[in-house]
């Protein structure tokens, strides 16, 4: 699912370019919405075949696209209320709840380190890309002719050093790789401490500016990293004594359900979880649980944390307490993650005097603050360690995919330079994969 694209975004989202009939099977790589966020649509559309992921990857896309088909149809309700008044046609969402329940049912789990046959002449194995709970790199065998190519998918490569999560996993030699370059041209920072500068910025806007931190945060993954420093600065005595507010069912089911992969955790989790059972819990956090209680939070004139969803901003709640407080001297709004450049979160970083949401034109009093070193994306080092199991020599090509294409044009270079061939394909574009030695 496309987000953040401004204007292109809707006719992005509703035109595969393909006929979903024609596809056999779908292999997902893990449950982030821009990775599975348009499968109850590509179902709707005539899709007939299976949808294969992790326990965990299936798990979370359930609650996940649900959760999507909700916010399809809150937007569109909101969107075609404007368009009654100016006489327009409705609009109808993506899909709605129950396409995307009704998807599920296309769903089949499959563990990580197994090769699973699919077809007479295809089988995939996942192993851990450490980018996300269940996040897996594919790997495929696809056999034509009596020859076999060996096509590996990296998904999203997460990071060595991750807070939560296990390093990703060396895998087998690849013919042809399609690769990620969300960060392929830049270093994350390691210096400052996370749960540092957060405490900074909650200390900053609510105790000296007695004001309201508003933390745009994807649902799952960043929301219970974010959780995990507040509850370590309260195991070091350092957090102060606020109300912090997760304002999304979504987080607040995805908090649950990622506790029951505790198993997935990296080794110092794993040994924190000896003595504290939860570790994305601590006093004063409270889980919103109806509209209701979401929008009282306009109302509470305290000092406190919102946590919201999304983390482009681009969606949800988090768009109405950011219109809600952005004209606010005392509050700020910080940034967690990688935003879209025309989502509103990326807007938001340019600082300007004005920002548009809803349709309304908002004064920018708030301060907008930035956290770099939060994202679950590996940066170009990760992603070169991530290549190390591999001779360049055996890999025919690399193609460059999910990355902003000046972003992409450095990462090729750096790849070249390593010694892999690197290509970036358009969209849309088919590609033939060589079976000759």
């Amino acid at each position: 699912m496309f987000q953040g694209m401004g204007n292109e975004t809707d006719e992005l989202n509703r035109d595969f370019g393909f006929d979903p009939a024609e596809i056999d099977y779908v292999i997902l790589s893990h449950a982030h919405i821009d990775h599975c966020g348009l499968i109850p649509k590509l179902v709707k559309d005539g899709h007939t075949g299976s949808v294969y992921g992790t326990p965990a990857t299936v798990d979370l896309a359930a609650i996940m696209l649900e959760d999507s088909g909700n916010i399809q149809e809150m937007d569109v309700a909101y969107e075609n209320k404007r368009r009654e008044l100016q006489g327009r046609d409705y609009l109808q969402p993506l899909y709605t709840v129950a396409d995307a329940k009704a998807c599920m049912n296309r769903f089949i789990k499959i563990q990580y380190n197994t090769w699973t046959q699919i077809d007479e002449d295809i089988e995939f194995c996942y192993t851990d890309a450490g980018h996300l709970i269940g996040s897996a790199v594919v790997h495929l065998r696809l056999k034509e002719n009596g020859k076999t190519v060996r096509l590996t998918f990296s998904g999203d490569v997460g990071r060595y050093r991750d807070l939560l999560l296990k390093s990703p996993e060396t895998f087998d030699q690849a013919d042809y790789i399609i690769l990620e370059s969300t960060y392929g041209n830049s270093l994350h920072d390691h210096v400052v401490s996370t749960s540092d500068q957060l405490y900074e910025w909650v200390q900053k806007t609510c105790i000296e500016k007695k004001g309201k931190l508003i933390i745009p945060a994807f649902s799952v993954g960043r929301t219970q990293e974010i959780l995990y420093h507040l509850n370590h600065l309260e195991l070091e005595n350092r957090l102060p004594d606020l109300e912090y507010f997760v304002d999304s069912p979504l987080s607040s089911k995805a908090t649950q359900l990622i506790k029951s992969y505790t198993h997935y955790f990296n080794k110092r989790i794993q040994k924190v979880l000896l003595s504290d059972k939860d570790p994305f819990a601590f006093k004063g956090l409270k889980f919103t649980k109806s509209v209701e209680d979401s929008k009282m939070l306009n109302y509470y004139n305290r000092p406190c944390v919102i946590i919201s969803a999304s983390g482009m901003a681009e969606a949800g709640r988090i768009k109405h307490h950011i219109s809600n407080n952005i004209e606010n001297s005392r509050n700020s709004i910080l940034m967690t993650g990688y935003c879209e450049p025309h989502s509103l979160g990326a807007r938001l970083l340019k600082r300007p005097e004005e920002v548009r949401i809803f349709g309304q034109e908002h004064q920018v009093n708030a301060e907008i603050g930035e956290i770099r070193s939060m994202s679950a994306h590996g940066d170009y080092e990760d992603m070169l360690q991530f290549l190390a199991c591999q001779d360049p020599r055996g890999v025919k090509e690399i193609f460059l995919v999910h990355g902003e294409y000046d972003v992409q044009l450095g990462w090729q270079k750096r790849l070249r330079k390593a010694g892999f061939e690197a290509s970036i394909p358009e969209r849309h574009q088919e590609i033939g994969l060589r079976l000759d030695g």
